[in-house]
């Protein structure tokens, strides 16, 4: 079988192309070089390995050799994985949301061999329908506009740059108040459904900073925000019911297709179970009901077996098709179910909704949607549950994406970190020690420069220096490594890429950390991350991650740093709270400010006190000390809090010690 270029690149999803007769190249100055050199547009394609319609649109043309073989005449064509090159997303993504009100993937933007957009669009089928041209019919207006009407082209396309290249914000301005808590609390409240939890209508995604930020407002109250935490409760108890929740084998969908939560779209993203974990984690800090802490365990326990490297990184995700299907993977009929589980299967098909009928295109999605949450389950359905577990293992598996991405599995580190120190589950501990090992060891060049994505292939390969969004993710998660283990190396780290992040990314005239390091390739635009979406944005982890690192090192710089990026964003978060719930987290921390706990010496009571409740707003310094204000003076044995230059008196018991930090 012939291949092209992308036979060469790390990425599975590139690598999934790699047999497609389209003479595809990946994003680099070869595809530019090549486009000038033949007078032709570039014709640039992204997507992600677990996207459906990347793979409809991938088996209707990429895979077609008359359509193939028009791309190849017409066009220079390139393939890009936005997971790994998020910075040529972002540019080529905004540019797609100017010309047509919307945007997605498969994205599909055609260039001039400068790089500048001129058309864009998301998905085109093979033919005609729905209002929709075929995407042959694109390619030959593309080309007839680009022979007969190129200086309008050029003209629209140098308009679209500009637009791009003055869209940043300016800073100079006050952050932000308490005051755009309550204001984000109320339009998410507005927007809360109260019949299936979330947020709006249907697609529903989990919407995990604006369910972290209402726990935040729900302790801001003393505990007396009903409502906060109600829509909470409600939002998580209907997405653990419902088929994006995965009762087999644990972990989630990326988001529900229909309002109730029943039918996922059925990839499985490592940032999701990062952000639900976390989010599951906190509701059982704050409720002590045991379903939240059930749903916490089943996340981690899935991707510490399906998507961990056995040397401590984390794979990206795993597809919803298999067998070129969507969800084939995951569905059962009833008879599968009672072939498995012979006369065992009544209970078990009666606790998962499982009928003859079926929920799903006559197939059955497992769910929990008509019972009762408080409800245990019975012996028997966990018996059952791993017995389908066992035949479903036998099944042809989704496509994994095994690229390990270093902002995804920081998020997923800081989330081990902390649920490990927070239930004693040393499991936990230790795969997030061993994926900080992982990253420093793999990530990271010899010249201190991370990079964004490894992959195991020739021993194992990382590629594409890191986005500011990595390293803003390797603070907290190096800090939150530090609280868990007590061990002051990982202080260390968080200093180091800390340092980096801010030499490399940080914008001098309007304050922020750009996409991409003063370094990088220069692309037609320089783009900020600077709202929270699927995953927190660059600004507000470097908001967040930072103001923690200084709290437990009193090194100012940090404080400052975070401070101008909220007042980078005032505005915005003054008008659209709810776009901005990672960056409010910063917010809650800094009014009226951190408290910073030193337990010195041995006290592992006072430690694991602090560890398993849910204070958002603290930060921990115990074990190896390491240099900070926190450990000046202090007497072995005792618990310091401290607050703004300020500290309340030693205590020694767990009772006092809770009780300053109420």
């Amino acid at each position: 079988m012939t291949t092209n270029r992308l036979a060469e690149e790390t990425s599975p999803y590139l690598r999934q192309h790699a047999e497609n007769p389209v003479d595809w190249y990946p994003w680099g100055e070869e595809a530019f070089t090549t486009a000038r050199e033949t007078d032709r547009p570039v014709l640039l394609s992204v997507g992600y390995s677990a996207c459906h319609w990347c793979h409809v649109m991938a088996h209707e043309s990429f895979e077609d050799e008359a359509t193939a073989a028009l791309m190849n005449e017409l066009f220079v064509n390139v393939k890009v994985d936005r997971e790994e090159r998020p910075d040529v997303d972002a540019v080529y993504m905004e540019a797609t949301q100017a010309m047509t009100g919307s945007g997605g993937w498969p994205m599909t933007v055609f260039m001039t061999p400068e790089g500048e957009p001129f058309f864009c669009g998301t998905y085109f089928p093979a033919t005609s329908m729905h209002g929709r041209p075929s995407f042959a019919e694109v390619c030959r207006a593309i080309d007839s506009a680009w022979r007969e009407k190129r200086d309008d082209l050029r003209e629209q396309a140098g308009r679209l740059a500009e637009h791009l290249r003055s869209s940043s914000l300016s800073g100079g301005g006050a952050p932000p108040g308490p005051e755009v808590l309550a204001r984000a609390r109320d339009q998410l409240l507005d927007q809360h459904d109260r019949q299936w939890g979330g947020f709006g209508r249907a697609p529903k995604f989990p919407q995990t900073m604006s369910l972290e930020l209402l726990l935040r407002v729900h302790r801001r109250s003393g505990g007396s925000d009903a409502d906060a935490l109600g829509a909470v409760v409600r939002s998580l108890d209907a997405m653990a019911a419902g088929g994006m929740h995965d009762h087999l084998g644990g972990g989630f969908a990326r988001y529900s297709v229909d309002q109730r939560w029943l039918v996922p779209h059925f990839e499985k993203m490592l940032y999701d179970q990062a952000l639900l974990a976390r989010v599951y984690l906190h509701a059982w800090q704050v409720t002590g009901e045991p379903r939240f802490r059930r749903v916490l365990d089943d996340t981690l326990a899935y991707v510490l077996r399906d998507l961990h490297h056995t040397s401590g990184g984390f794979y990206s995700a795993e597809d919803a098709d298999s067998e070129a299907v969507e969800g084939k993977f995951y569905v059962w009929s009833a008879d599968e179910v009672r072939a498995t589980l012979g006369p065992d299967a009544g209970p078990a098909m009666a606790w998962w909704g499982v009928t003859d009928a079926g929920n799903f295109e006559g197939q059955n999605i497992l769910n929990r949607m008509h019972g009762d949450p408080d409800e245990p389950e019975p012996e028997l359905v966990a018996d059952a549950r791993r017995r389908l577990l066992a035949v479903r293992d036998d099944r042809v598996r989704p496509g994994l994406d095994d690229k390990v991405l270093t902002e995804w599995n920081a998020l997923m580190l800081s989330t081990l970190a902390e649920a490990g120190a927070a239930t004693g589950n040393r499991v936990w501990v230790d795969a997030a020690v061993a994926n900080g090992e992982f990253l420093l060891a793999n990530l990271r060049r010899d010249d201190g420069r991370w990079m964004r994505s490894w992959q195991a292939d020739d021993g194992g390969r990382a590629r594409h220096l890191a986005m500011a969004a990595d390293e803003a993710a390797l603070v907290d998660a190096f800090t939150r490594l530090a609280e868990a283990t007590g061990e002051a190396r990982w202080i260390e780290a968080a200093r180091a890429v800390a340092d980096d992040l801010l030499a490399r990314f940080w914008d001098d005239a309007s304050a922020g950390v750009f996409t991409t390091g003063h370094d990088a390739e220069r692309l037609v635009a320089r783009a900020k991350d600077l709202l929270d979406n699927a995953t927190p944005s660059a600004n507000s982890l470097t908001a967040v991650g930072l103001a923690r690192l200084a709290a437990l090192t009193g090194d100012d710089r940090y404080r400052a740093r975070s401070d101008e990026v909220l007042a980078l964003l005032a505005t915005v978060a003054a008008e659209h709270p709810t776009a901005l719930g990672h960056l409010l987290a910063a917010v809650d921390l800094a009014h009226p400010g951190p408290d910073e706990v030193a337990v010195v010496g041995d006290a592992p009571d006072l430690v694991a006190a602090v560890q398993q409740r849910y204070l958002p707003n603290v930060v921990l310094a115990w074990g190896e000390p390491y240099p900070s204000p926190l450990w000046e003076g202090r007497l072995p044995g005792h618990a310091y809090v401290c607050r703004d230059f300020a500290c309340r008196a030693p205590v020694t018991d767990v009772d006092a010690l809770v009780a300053q930090l109420v």
